[in-house]
Parts: structure tokens; C-alpha cells; sequence
């Protein structure tokens, strides 16, 4: 039925209740679960702030990237605690795109995104990431109560 289920995460407690509801899914059906995340690049000046301060043994983990990994990490045990293989991608850009082309590389059969940011007059101004995704998919798209 889903042998792939894509699943985002910016680390929030909402996403957090979006990923374990696509986690359990997966188990139950046998699915790979793909998780992604977007980002944005930690600035240089950040950069060097954390290097400077960072013990000298950690200071290669200090990267652009290095909140979007642990928020990966994260959600990739919470799956993997449920048995499930999880691959996790780190997208840089706008989080709906990130999981829309994640989603369409890896031709995933489901979708798996929070309600969060679907109501009132904001969603219809500035879009929300369940939204785009819902209208853009090239799969099916579920969409959990998070909130």
C-alpha cells in the first residue's frame, strides 16, 4: 500500500506529534518513513562565535547546518524506536518544497503533515506548509491533527 511515507520536522512539539503518527503508521504497514527537514544556513559570524567558544575536540561538528541534523536525529529515533528504517534528508529553503521534492525524488506513496498553520485568514495571505504540500503533492498527502 505505502511503501515510502515522507514525513517533515522542524523540531517543533507539533511536528514531533506529526512524525510519531507517521512513524507508527509505518511500522504498522511496513513502510520505509523519509524524514525531512528545511533549513536555513547558520551565519558566519554565528560560525565563528560557536567555534571560538566550541572545546577543540567538537569543533569539526560546528557546520551550517548543525541544527537541522539534530533536529534529523531526533526525529529518526523516535521512528526507529518503532522498528522503522528511516532515511533523513536536510533541504535547504522552504520547508513545503523541501518535502514536496523529496517526495517526488524518492516517488513516495504518502505524504504525512501537521494541521498546524491550516486556519484562518493567515493561511489564505501567506500559504502554510500543509497547504502547499496538500496542492502540490504527486502522491497522496495525510494530514494529522497536531494541534
Amino acid at each position: 500500500m505505502f511503501r515510502t511515507i515522507v514525513v517533515g520536522t522542524d523540531g517543533s512539539e507539533t511536528a514531533s506529534k506529526a512524525v510519531g503518527q507517521a512513524a507508527e503508521l509505518a511500522a504498522n504497514v511496513g513502510s520505509t518513513l523519509l524524514i525531512v527537514s528545511a533549513f536555513e544556513p547558520v551565519g558566519q559570524t554565528r560560525l565563528r562565535e560557536e567555534v571560538a567558544q566550541a572545546p577543540d575536540d567538537v569543533r569539526w561538528m560546528v557546520n551550517p547546518r548543525e541544527d537541522v541534523d539534530a533536529t534529523l536525529a531526533a526525529a529518526a529515533e523516535v521512528a526507529e524506536e518503532q522498528g522503522v528504517k528511516v532515511e533523513f534528508f536536510a533541504r535547504q529553503g522552504d520547508p513545503a518544497d523541501a518535502i514536496l521534492d523529496v517526495a517526488e525524488e524518492q516517488g513516495a506513496d504518502l505524504i504525512v503533515v501537521g494541521n498546524k498553520g491550516m486556519t484562518g485568514a493567515k493561511r489564505f495571505l501567506l500559504g502554510s506548509v500543509p497547504n502547499k504540500v496538500s496542492h502540490h503533492a504527486p502522491c497522496s498527502v495525510l494530514i494529522v491533527r497536531t494541534t
